[in-house]
């Protein structure tokens, strides 16, 4: 089923940046011999493999074509009757304005002036307030006026409404059956392609002049002219036809630096301390070396001046590498593709951040570590932490690295996804962001395919597209991960196009692509639609600019059972008394805490009963997690008329003690009474111990 979509809500757009163009290259003499040497290899090999691709059939190049224009006019046709909805959608959004915003708050208006005459004490106040009403006045009648223009334009429309449903409804299964046909006439060809497409014969040919092709000869020559060391490296890749097969299967080297990629590659495997030859270490490295084949910039705190401008790719291998071994990572990693490795390793945060945002979550909401739910899982922290703020409700630190102030101090859209697909990428799993139009949302991997979160679904109009491919090429990518054995015979469609010097397909650019590249796209089509697998339905749409409601996050949340060893207060031989979070009341919600035991998420009020046998004073102390900043806690012993203060120390995700707080305890039961703090917080026990 195809679904039409309405217009998004205009939204403030969160970020933007700007690339610099690297400086170019001047060749010396021994770059220009290499690049000769490179320029002659390229074009035997384009001689060898136009030499051997099979001829295509006339008549099924023509019906495929004729199928493919079909395509192109009912997607035209799809557009048209999306525009005759959208104009009823417009009205009827302008009807919905002039009675709310416009005439509602006329009337709140009034209503405020009204109520403030009424309190008036001076003639000042009582002409201020007659002009607010008389101004109400004047623009309730305006709204109504412009109601009535509106909802007299919105009548007009909606008596095609019905027809133009209809229209549109056929429109999209018309397009349905134009793709199938195309689909249809795709595979006719394919299956007489088959002889190269099915044969590794012409691999090492055809991956060597991919190589050449998208990394160039003089690209290859500026990297290798630098010295022996890395014009054995350009030699060492071009004779490895496996090594250079799966850099291709892994999306191929950022900028066609395939010299860098293998510069990177090559380091991982000397400082690997597992060898990284196989299974999920050797895919990891591989995709380390072709997404940081263009070096990443690191997003650094302002405070550290001195820190690198760009992620190292050997230290963010290693990183990753021992989190891996050390269990720190989510158990779906170590089945990650090459591409799937490069969605991970690619982060601007600098590699001590990633380790404390592993560090952060298990501390403060390990919760979001352990949900079943992998469309939430880790990303489940934004709606739960991270406020839907403007820039000017709030100030960063500058001692504090990008993320610890995104879930300090919130913000807007941009923020918000740039958090989610941070947190997931510390674990282990694929994320990026996938801004549409005014908005910044972000797409991850499940188990059941990616799935947006914070944003509008998949097919979107109005997005921005992912990775520079639309929404459904994305989606192909993605799902092709799990097909490798068939995801070969797209590249060689692919390589032998590049091997025919043709144009590339470039997803946001209609009608591009030579034919050869054009069947690639249609054998990764061809493959999923026997597989049949269903794109996911976004999630947390309506939270994109939006804080959650607090009965929401408390659905959210995977609550722990208790048991009464749980709640058990304990006292040692000093009288040192520990009350555990588990043993308060109050109606918090109570999660599984990597400490053992529990752990609160304390948002509200709380008590707690103790009973003491010695009367005396004692300091009392919390252990805490806290991300959003210091916080307060007012705090009524046995019903006393004056609170007292405990203050929380801002911990930035660590287990820490508050200071102490003087309480004076009776022989027998004590009632400790907490107002809520002022911000969320992590709360695992109470602890006092006897004063001298």
């Amino acid at each position: 089923m195809r679904v039409v979509y309405f217009a998004f809500a205009a939204m403030a757009l969160c970020s933007s940046s700007d690339g610099a163009s690297p400086a170019a290259v001047s060749l010396t003499e021994a770059g220009e011999t290499l690049q000769t040497r490179y320029t002659g290899m390229l074009s035997a090999l384009k001689t060898e493999i136009g030499n051997a691709v099979p001829a295509v059939d006339d008549q099924k190049r023509a019906a495929f074509l004729a199928a493919r224009e079909g395509v192109k006019k009912a997607t035209a046709e799809v557009g048209a009757a999306q525009q005759r909805l959208d104009k009823i959608q417009a009205a009827r959004a302008l009807v919905d304005h002039a009675n709310g915003k416009w005439i509602g708050g006329a009337r709140k208006a009034i209503a405020q002036a009204q109520e403030a005459l009424k309190k008036a004490t001076t003639d000042v106040e009582r002409e201020a307030a007659n002009k607010a009403i008389a101004k109400g006045e004047d623009g309730l009648q305006a709204g109504l006026k412009a109601l009535e223009e509106r909802q007299a334009a919105l009548d007009v429309v909606m008596v095609d409404e019905a027809k133009n449903l209809q229209a549109s409804k056929d429109a999209c299964a018309a397009l349905d059956e134009a793709e199938a046909n195309e689909l249809k006439a795709a595979k006719a060809i394919l299956a007489d392609l088959g002889s190269i497409l099915s044969s590794d014969t012409l691999d090492a040919k055809l991956v060597t002049c991919a190589v050449l092709v998208n990394a160039t000869p003089k690209g290859l020559a500026e990297f290798a002219q630098q010295g022996k060391a890395q014009e054995e490296l350009v030699e060492k890749l071009l004779a490895d036809t496996a090594l250079m097969r799966d850099m291709l299967d892994a999306g191929g080297a950022n900028g066609g630096k395939y010299g860098q990629a293998m510069q990177i590659y090559t380091d991982i495997q000397k400082l690997a301390t597992r060898q990284a030859g196989d299974g999920i270490l050797y895919r990891l490295a591989l995709g380390t070396s072709v997404e940081h084949a263009v070096p990443v910039g690191q997003r650094n705190a302002i405070a550290e001046t001195n820190a690198p401008a760009f992620v190292d790719p050997v230290k963010r291998y290693l990183h990753y590498e021992k989190a891996y071994l050390d269990g720190a990572l989510d158990p779906a990693f170590k089945d990650m593709s090459a591409w799937e490795c490069r969605q991970i390793v690619n982060s601007y945060a600098p590699d001590h951040m990633l380790a404390w945002g592993r560090e952060m979550l298990r501390n403060y909401r390990p919760d979001h570590i352990v949900v079943q739910d992998y469309g939430w899982r880790y990303s489940g922290a934004v709606r739960t932490d991270v406020a839907y703020k403007h820039s000017q409700e709030y100030t960063d630190t500058d001692t504090l690295g990008f993320f610890q102030n995104v879930i300090k101090n919130g913000g807007i859209c941009g923020r918000r996804a740039f958090f989610g697909v941070f947190i997931i990428k510390c674990f282990g799993l694929p994320s990026v962001e996938r801004p549409q139009r005014a908005h910044a949302a972000l797409a991850r991997w499940t188990p059941e395919g990616w799935v947006v979160n914070l944003g509008a679904g998949w097919g979107y109009r109005d997005a921005k597209g992912v990775l520079g491919m639309k929404d459904a090429d994305f989606l192909l990518e993605t799902q092709m991960q799990k097909y490798p054995a068939d995801k070969i015979k797209a590249l060689r469609a692919q390589w032998v196009g590049d091997a025919l010097g043709e144009e590339k397909y470039n997803s946001v650019k209609d009608g591009s692509g030579g034919f050869w590249n054009v069947m690639a796209i249609f054998q990764k089509k061809a493959i999923i639609a026997d597989a049949k697998p269903v794109a996911l339905s976004a999630l947390g749409t309506e939270l994109g600019e939006a804080n959650e409601s607090g009965e929401s996050k408390a659905n959210a949340v995977e609550a722990a059972t208790v048991t009464d060893d749980d709640k058990q207060v304990v006292v040692d031989s000093k009288g040192v008394i520990t009350m555990p979070a588990a043993a308060c009341g109050g109606g918090n919600q109570l999660i599984k805490s990597v400490l053992g035991g529990q752990q609160m998420i304390w948002v509200g009020p709380l008590t707690c009963d103790v009973d003491v046998s010695l009367a005396g004073k004692y300091a009392l102390t919390a252990r805490v997690v806290t991300v959003h900043g210091e916080a307060t806690a007012p705090l009524t012993l046995n019903g006393a008329k004056d609170p007292v203060v405990m203050a929380i120390p801002f911990t930035v995700g660590a287990w820490q003690a508050t200071a102490a707080v003087e309480l004076a305890l009776v022989n027998g039961r004590n009632t400790l009474s907490f107002a809520a703090p002022s911000t969320g917080l992590a709360l695992k026990e109470f602890t006092l111990t006897p004063m001298k």
